[in-house]
């Protein structure tokens, strides 16, 4: 970068301050849907099952934090705190908001495999175990939808129901699942 380039930013940053920092102030505004730990897992987790398996342990984080019921033990919980951080907060809308992205993001996970090998068999038994989430969210979230207090949490549960619809469309399409034979022992 030139001397001029320099000297041409530092003028445009007198001139417009705000430029400056609109970005602060749209990352401080932004909400991550999935918590540190959350991340971290789907990071370290490459097979796609095992992936499609994070994101639905998100979403059941979302939905214990929302409903306040859980069938963990103690024990479960705190190992699921060690992995995963604490419970996410926020408002209805933000959790139920955030469903509806780990459901497009766990689409966008299957589609990009797919893409890249149709054949791959992860991808029924990932899509199947998504499929399985969907239907329990959709009668998880159906309370919801006569109390909703906001424009917000009605659009987010629009979308949480959008999304769980066309992977229960998605996964109808599929084979019925293969029965595996057990070896014998010889």
């Amino acid at each position: 970068m030139t001397i001029r380039n320099l000297n041409l930013i530092l003028a445009l940053l007198l001139i417009f301050p705000s430029a400056a920092t609109a970005g602060t102030i749209n990352r401080a505004q932004h909400r991550d849907h999935f918590t540190e730990l959350e991340v971290e897992q789907i990071k370290e987790t490459q097979i796609l099952d095992k992936r499609i398996g994070v994101f639905v342990k998100a979403i059941e984080r979302r939905l214990r934090v929302l409903t306040g019921a859980t069938t963990d033990t103690a024990k479960q919980q705190k190992k699921d705190a060690e992995l995963y951080g604490a419970l996410p907060t926020g408002s209805r809308a933000d959790l139920i908001g955030d469903i509806g992205k780990i459901l497009d993001e766990a689409i966008t996970n299957i589609d990009d495999v797919s893409a890249r090998d149709e054949k791959n068999p992860l991808i029924p038994t990932a899509l199947r175990l998504l499929a399985n989430e969907a239907k329990r969210v959709i009668e998880q979230l159906q309370p919801f939808q006569s109390q909703t207090s906001s424009d917000a949490e009605v659009a987010s549960i629009e979308q949480v129901t959008e999304n769980a619809e066309s992977i229960l469309a998605a996964a109808n399409k599929l084979p019925p699942p293969v029965a595996k034979d057990k070896k014998k022992k010889q």
